[in-house]
């Protein structure tokens, strides 16, 4: 989804170092503003060629104060991540150029090559989609980078999990109870630690013609060490309040069927799910007008809320 937006929308200094590495004669000639981020300003730019054509980048720039003060650390990583995945056949972003100080531009920014494709988030044709996203997951999972990047965060704790109204309170408190418990044992893997519908583009074909394919997958900025599970439960989650709650288990499903290994022990998976399920509870609003940005209309936060008290119910009665 874009707006078109004045080449000047982009700043002076930004521009200026976006300018520096642009081949010899090329131009911005126009930027278009990229939702569906919620800790950058994200802009495809389009650059005007020396033989009149066109070829677009992307420019992430960190501007809120509230992320400012984390630039750092998720572009290095990104920066990190994106070399990494230059080498495989994951799809990815080209990394361009960096810099995750603002010593060139106003504030922290990264430049990368541009991805065609879209991302999805309608409810018609996600029985073709989950198994992709799953296909896709596992062979992220697969990597083995010489460097680990750095072990993950938890970063939702007892103290900060918000409740949704109307939830059974007893419900919620008891899987509050879960995530107090020490996380179990794992096999660590490479992770893209917001794997969902939002960071994966997808060429969809018009009815009739090819399947739909993965374009890309986008947003390496927490890329982490730890288990496969945090990244399933994460997609599962975001694939339960966006579609219904029976999605968040299929898509577990779908992630074995791809030939992902998951915890052995079923607490311990449903221990991954609850934590996310729950870390998810104080990103509703955001997420919900991502979504609605998105076309998704009817997805208001209460609604979002009462599809994670069913999600999260449901686990829980999974759980025993």
């Amino acid at each position: 989804m874009t707006n078109h937006d004045e080449v000047a929308a982009v700043r002076p200094l930004t521009l200026a170092w976006v300018s520096q590495h642009l081949e010899v004669g090329e131009r911005v000639v126009r930027t278009d503003a990229l939702h569906g981020g919620i800790t950058a300003e994200m802009r495809r730019l389009t650059i005007g060629t020396r033989d009149g054509g066109t070829r677009h980048l992307v420019l992430r720039s960190f501007v809120d104060p509230f992320y400012v003060g984390h630039a750092e650390d998720w572009l290095n990583r990104e920066v990190g991540a994106l070399t990494l995945l230059a080498g495989t056949g994951v799809p990815a972003p080209g990394l361009v150029a960096v810099d995750p100080i603002a010593a060139h531009c106003e504030y922290p920014s990264l430049l990368m090559t541009h991805l065609g494709g879209r991302m999805v988030f309608d409810d018609e044709g996600l029985e073709t989609r989950v198994p992709l996203l799953a296909r896709q997951l596992v062979a992220i999972h697969a990597l083995r980078p010489v460097e680990r990047p750095r072990e993950y965060v938890a970063l939702t704790t007892a103290d900060t999990v918000v409740t949704p109204k109307g939830a059974d309170a007893a419900v919620w408190a008891a899987a509050i109870d879960v995530i107090r418990r020490p996380a179990p044992p794992y096999e660590g893997r490479f992770l893209h630690r917001d794997f969902q519908p939002g960071n994966v583009l997808f060429d969809v074909p018009p009815p009739g013609a090819a399947d739909a394919r993965i374009t890309g997958v986008v947003d390496w900025a927490a890329t982490s060490w730890g288990p496969a599970d945090l990244d399933v439960a994460h997609c599962s989650t975001n694939l339960a309040l966006l579609h219904g709650p029976a999605w968040g288990p299929r898509f577990a499903e779908a992630y074995e069927e791809a030939g992902g290994v998951l915890a052995a022990a079923a607490s311990e998976r449903l221990y991954w799910q609850v934590r996310d399920g729950l870390a998810c509870s104080e990103e509703v609003q955001q997420v919900a007008q991502l979504w609605r940005m998105a076309g998704r209309t009817e997805l208001t936060t209460r609604a979002v809320e009462e599809r994670l008290d069913a999600y999260v119910t449901a686990l829980m009665d999974a759980l025993g």
